[in-house]
C-alpha cells in the first residue's frame, strides 16, 4: 500500500521540503536504514544514462518560403531527411549518413550541430504544384529561425542490453563497437544501478506522460519504445536478464544542450547519437525503496557472440563487467563500457538539483507501460 502519492510529493517539491537522492545514494540509504525507513524519508530517486541510442531523430518545421514549396526531398548538410509528412516538415534520423562524407558525418551530427546553434544548409526539391509552385530551395536554417524542432526518439533507454563479444578469427565492427577475435574483449552498454528502467523494473511509475530529463531539457515518455519486450527472464528483484523495456521519448531540441546530445561514429559500422536521459522515480512505498536501491552486483546481463558463429551466452553481473575483466572459457577477458557513468552521474545529480529547486515536477502516467507483451524477433521475408 502506498505511503505517499505523486501529488503529495509534488506539494513537498513546491514547498522545498522534498528529499531527493540519486539512485547510487539510495543504495547506501537502504543498506544503512532499511527499506521501510527509507520509503518514509526519501521522496524521489533520480536516475541517469548517457549511451548510444541509434533509434533517435528530430522533427523540424522549416516555415514557408516565398513562393512556397512542398518539399518532397530534403537534405540537411547533405544528409537526407524524410519529407513525406507535409509541405515543410521533415524528420532527420540519427543514423542517416552524409551523401558526400559517408560515415564520417550523419544525422546525429546534424542534430548536434543544430542544438549547438550552428547554421545548417537546407536543400529541398519538389515537383511543383499549383499551390506550391517552387521546385527547389537552398537556404540556411538554425534553431533560431525554424518554427518547431523537437526530438522524437522511437527507442531509448533499453532496460538491459546484452554485452558483446566475438568468437570468430577476425576483428568485427559492430554497433557494440570493435570486437576483437577469439573472445578478445567484451563491450557493454548501460549505466547499471543508475539506469532508469532498472530502478523501476516493473514500470510501476514510468509510463506514457512521465516527465523526463532528456538532452538537458524537460521532455516526456510519449509511448512504449519500439521493441518493448517486457516478457524476458527476470531476477527475483524484478530486473530482466536481457533487453526487456524501452521508451519512446520526446523533447524540445531548441532547449537541449550538446553536453547531453552528442554524435558518434562506430568504426566501419556507422553513425549513432549519444543521448542523456534522466528519469525521476517517486518512492511511493517500501517496494519502490527496495527497487531503487538495486546495485550492480544484483543486476545481470548476458554476453553474446556478435560474430554469429556460435550460440555462446554467458550470464554476468554489472559489478563483474565494471571490474574491467570477466572470465570466458577459463580466460581473463577485458571489458569496456560504451556508455558514460561519469555523465550518467552528472545527469542524475542535475535532475536532483532541479527537483530540489522546484524547477522539475513529477507526473502521473496517463497509462502504464505494457508488462507482458512479447515482440516478434524476426520478419518472415520472402523474395520473388
Amino acid at each position: 500500500m502506498a505511503i505517499k502519492t505523486i501529488d503529495e510529493i509534488n506539494e513537498k517539491i513546491r514547498e522545498g521540503k522534498a528529499v531527493v537522492v540519486t539512485a547510487e545514494e539510495m543504495i547506501d540509504i537502504v543498506k544503512e536504514n532499511g527499506a521501510k525507513k527509507a520509503a518514509q524519508t526519501v521522496d524521489v530517486v533520480t536516475t541517469g544514462t548517457f549511451s548510444p541510442m541509434c533509434s533517435s531523430g528530430m522533427f523540424i518545421n522549416f516555415g514557408h518560403s516565398t513562393p512556397p514549396i512542398r518539399m518532397t526531398k530534403v537534405w540537411l548538410n547533405d544528409v537526407m531527411a524524410y519529407a513525406g509528412i507535409a509541405a515543410v516538415d521533415a524528420y532527420i534520423g540519427a543514423t542517416q549518413i552524409s551523401e558526400s562524407q559517408g560515415m564520417a558525418y550523419g544525422g546525429a551530427h546534424v542534430i548536434e550541430d543544430f542544438i549547438a546553434g550552428k547554421d545548417i544548409r537546407l536543400y529541398a526539391e519538389s515537383p511543383g504544384t499549383d499551390c506550391y509552385p517552387r521546385k527547389s530551395i537552398t537556404t540556411t536554417i538554425n534553431k533560431y529561425n525554424v518554427n518547431q524542432a523537437y526530438m522524437f526518439n522511437p527507442r531509448n533507454c533499453y532496460q538491459n542490453y546484452p554485452a558483446a563479444t566475438n568468437s570468430s578469427e577476425r576483428t568485427i565492427y559492430t554497433y557494440m563497437g570493435t570486437l576483437l577475435p577469439q573472445f578478445g574483449n567484451v563491450t557493454y552498454c548501460t549505466s547499471g544501478q543508475l539506469s532508469p528502467l532498472l530502478n523501476d523494473p516493473e514500470y510501476r511509475t514510468i509510463g506514457i506522460g512521465t516527465r523526463v530529463f532528456i538532452g538537458g531539457a524537460q521532455g516526456y515518455v510519449a509511448f512504449e519504445g519500439t521493441q518493448h519486450d517486457p516478457g524476458q527472464e527476470r531476477m527475483p528483484n524484478g530486473t530482466p536478464v536481457s533487453l526487456a523495456g524501452t521508451l519512446a521519448l520526446i523533447g524540445d531540441a531548441k532547449k537541449m544542450t550538446t553536453k547531453y546530445i552528442r554524435a558518434g561514429v562506430f568504426e566501419k559500422y556507422g553513425v549513432t547519437l549519444f543521448v542523456g536521459v534522466g528519469v525521476p522515480i517517486p518512492v511511493l512505498d517500501e517496494d519502490m525503496a527496495v527497487k531503487t536501491s538495486v546495485s550492480d552486483k544484483d543486476i545481470y546481463t548476458v554476453i553474446v557472440d556478435k560474430s554469429g558463429k556460435t550460440n555462446f551466452s554467458q550470464r554476468v553481473s554489472y559489478q563483474e563487467l565494471r571490474s574491467g575483466f570477466v572470465e570466458i572459457n577459463g580466460r581473463t577477458v577485458p571489458t569496456a563500457p560504451l556508455s558514460s557513468m561519469k555523465i550518467a552521474r552528472e545527469i542524475a545529480s542535475e535532475l536532483k538539483t532541479l527537483i530540489e529547486k522546484g524547477e522539475f515536477f513529477l507526473t502521473e502516467p496517463v497509462e502504464l507501460l505494457p508488462k507482458h507483451d512479447k515482440r516478434l524477433n524476426k520478419l518472415d521475408i520472402r523474395g520473388d
